[in-house]
């Protein structure tokens, strides 16, 4: 039977971590605080190893954008292995003063706060050749399909060639949908209820 997603969210909410940390890097096991906040879902740790094992431990002079920044473990992540260049985009006024003290307190000089929209964040920057895209948008109780669409078409866009956009998703994405929106299928797995991909665009037809 489906819970009612009240109960769904309190449960969430409740079991959601307080901190996470860094797992590598210059800032190797620094706190990030968890604000009680609708949908936010930090990537839990173990997912962020076996990510940071498929990307590499040395990001050394990569792009990254973190579209759906949240805590910005994501982002922060790669900072932390030497990324040149991290921009953090959210929403969410309370997560942006929280990702403004943390940033300050690493004096992380290549990290970049921008509050807005992932997806429209991701339409501006169409054709710059960033290395990596993080997605990982609000599950909205599986009604967010759309939301998934629309930012996988923009990080198409924004990535280089061969640059790389993992995702979050409820549920695992298949070759098919993927092929529609210029993407494949890299590396994949499974955490609990959370499906995590990496994914390349595909060669220009």
């Amino acid at each position: 039977m489906k819970k009612p997603a009240a109960a769904s969210t309190a449960r969430a909410a409740a079991s959601a971590p307080h901190e996470v940390r860094i797992i590598g890097g210059l800032w190797k096991r620094t706190k990030l605080p968890v604000a009680d906040r609708p949908g936010l879902r930090p990537t839990p740790s173990r997912v962020r190893e076996t990510l940071f094992n498929w990307l590499g431990q040395d990001l050394g002079g990569w792009r990254c954008i973190d579209a759906f920044a949240g805590t910005g473990a994501l982002g922060l992540e790669a900072a932390s292995r030497g990324a040149a260049e991290v921009v953090l985009v959210e929403q969410d006024g309370a997560l942006l003063a929280n990702l403004g003290r943390i940033t300050t307190q690493l004096k992380a000089a290549g990290v970049r706060i921008e509050r807005g929209d992932g997806v429209a964040a991701l339409r501006q920057r169409v054709g710059q050749g960033w290395d990596v895209v993080f997605l990982d948008p609000p599950f909205g109780e599986g009604q967010n399909e759309a939301l998934y669409f629309a930012a996988l078409a923009a990080a198409r866009q924004a990535v280089r060639e061969d640059g790389l956009i993992y995702l979050e998703a409820p549920r695992p994405w298949g070759d098919d949908e993927l092929a529609r929106l210029g993407l494949q299928l890299h590396r994949q797995g499974k955490a609990g209820a959370v499906a995590f991909h990496l994914l390349r665009p595909l060669p220009p037809q």
